[in-house]
This record gives C-alpha cells, structure tokens and sequence, in this order.
C-alpha cells in the first residue's frame, strides 16, 4: 500500500517530536556540563555565556568518581559473565531436554520477574548481615554481595530469552553433531553457541545494564569503598550546595563508554531479541 502524503507527513512530525524528547535533555546535559556553576545555577540560557571545562576536571577530586567507576564496571560486568554463564547452561538444558519438572521450572523462572525487586531487600540484607556475622563471610558492603544480587536480577530473564533463542535453532544440527560423535557439551559449545551468538550479545548487555543502572540496592548493600556510580554521584549534593555543573560533566563521561558499546553491539542486540519472535 502507498504512503499517502498526509501519512509520510505525519509520521515526520511524530519522529521529529520524539526525536526533540530525547535530544533537547542530552543538549541541556552537555550545555550545563560546560558552564560555571553560578551560571547553572542561575537564570536558564540555552547557549552558554562563559564556556569552561573546569566541570570535567573538577569532578574528580569532589568524589572519588575514578573508584565509583571501577566498582560499577567490575561489579556489572561480573555479574553479567556469571549471568550468561548460568544461563546458557539452564536455558540449553530447557531447550533440548525433557525431564521431570521441566514445565515447573520454566514457570517459576518466569514468575520471579512478577514481583517487585523491592519485596527482596529487606531479606537479602538480613541474609547478608547475618551470614557475616555467623561465618566471617562479607557479603554486606560489599562488592562480591552486590554481584550476587544483581545475578539473581537479570538470570531469570536472561533464561527465559535464551531458551526462545534456542528454540529457534534447528535440532538438526545437534544430531548432525551427534551422529559425529560429539557429546552435549560439545555440541553446546561448538555447534549451538555460534548459531546464538546474537542472543547470547543481547543477554549479556541485558544483564550488564541491569547492574549498571541499579540504584536502590546499592544505595544500601554498600559503604564507601563498594559504592558504585549509580550511588555516587549523589555526593555531588551537599548539605550546602549542589554542582550541578560537575553532575552533567560526571553524567556525560561516565555513559559515553556504555552509549558506545551498546551502539557497536546494537545489531547483535536487536537480533537477539526478534530471532525467537520470528521463529
């Protein structure tokens, strides 16, 4: 069917309100990322009057953005490889499979995503705090405890999509690989995980992003050395001030690297989220 001219003209309107929606915030970002703060905190202008990168440099020093930004790296990116792990494995026995409980299982993976996260805080800082006092183990304050919250977040999910991924491979090629003698590991790993690749992508930025934008978790599972970026950047708020200038700079650098990886992955990350719905 032809697009009519009052069709092509009304789909330009909405793209381009959309588009201000989302442009007009990340201009006032940068803008403010580069004025003094009294001009930030002054009468708003959209074009700054005295550009200054001092906001870049200054902060650094206000906290210490450089550990905030390595715990929130080391702690997502952890919890994404033990995510994707975990779930290959659950999802490719789910997939293959059938054995006893199976219905079960998948219907309680998927129903753990029915409840909100706030219901398990309480629980898992009572079991955290408890297990260090009972056994020495620290999991409060953290980073290692941390890591395991945030696994338990995005498996369940990552299963779920995985085994829809799976399923839309051909069995054909694991009895193509059986009838060479390969066992199911072998089959996993060298026939089932190169056809999966974009799932497999699209599960690990799921869970990489889960743990990166976290906020009320980590606001209470950590203390100052195990504090993540998410939490962070509230100490540019002070009893007696606010530098905003140094929050949009701060804001600005520190999702320049995950805009970037998540655009250089963006083809697997889409495939892998239409492979198992096109199937």
């Amino acid at each position: 069917m032809r697009e009519t001219a009052a069709e092509r003209w009304s789909r330009r309107i909405v793209l381009t309100l959309l588009a201000g929606f989302v442009l007009v915030p990340l201009y006032v970002m940068v803008s403010s990322a580069i004025k003094p703060l009294q001009d930030v905190q002054g009468a708003f202008t959209w074009w700054p009057r005295r550009p200054t990168l001092q906001a870049f440099v200054d902060m650094w020093s206000t906290v210490p953005l450089g550990r905030y930004l390595l715990n929130s790296l080391l702690v997502a990116s952890v919890a994404a490889i033990f995510s994707v792990s975990v779930a290959i494995f659950a999802a490719y026995a789910v997939s293959r499979y059938r054995f006893r409980g199976r219905q079960i299982f998948s219907v309680t993976v998927l129903s753990t995503q029915m409840f909100p996260g706030i219901l398990f805080l309480l629980p898992l800082f009572l079991i955290y705090v408890n297990l260090g006092n009972a056994t020495g183990i620290e999991l409060y304050a953290s980073r290692t405890g941390l890591i395991i919250t945030y696994l338990t977040f995005s498996l369940p999910f990552s299963i779920w999509m995985l085994v829809g991924y799976f399923d839309s491979i051909p069995r054909g090629l694991d009895e193509a690989a059986q009838v060479d003698g390969a066992g199911p590991l072998r089959t996993l790993f060298q026939v089932v995980l190169p056809a999966a690749v974009p799932g497999v992508v699209a599960v690990t930025v799921y869970a990489f992003m889960t743990a990166w934008g976290e906020v009320l978790f980590a606001s209470v599972l950590t203390n100052e050395g195990s504090r993540t970026l998410a939490v962070g950047l509230q100490g540019y708020s002070t009893q007696f001030n606010v530098y905003w200038n140094q929050v949009m700079a701060a804001s600005l650098v520190v999702s320049v690297p995950v805009v970037a990886g998540f655009l250089a992955l963006q083809r697997y990350f889409v495939a892998g989220l239409t492979a198992g719905a096109v199937k």
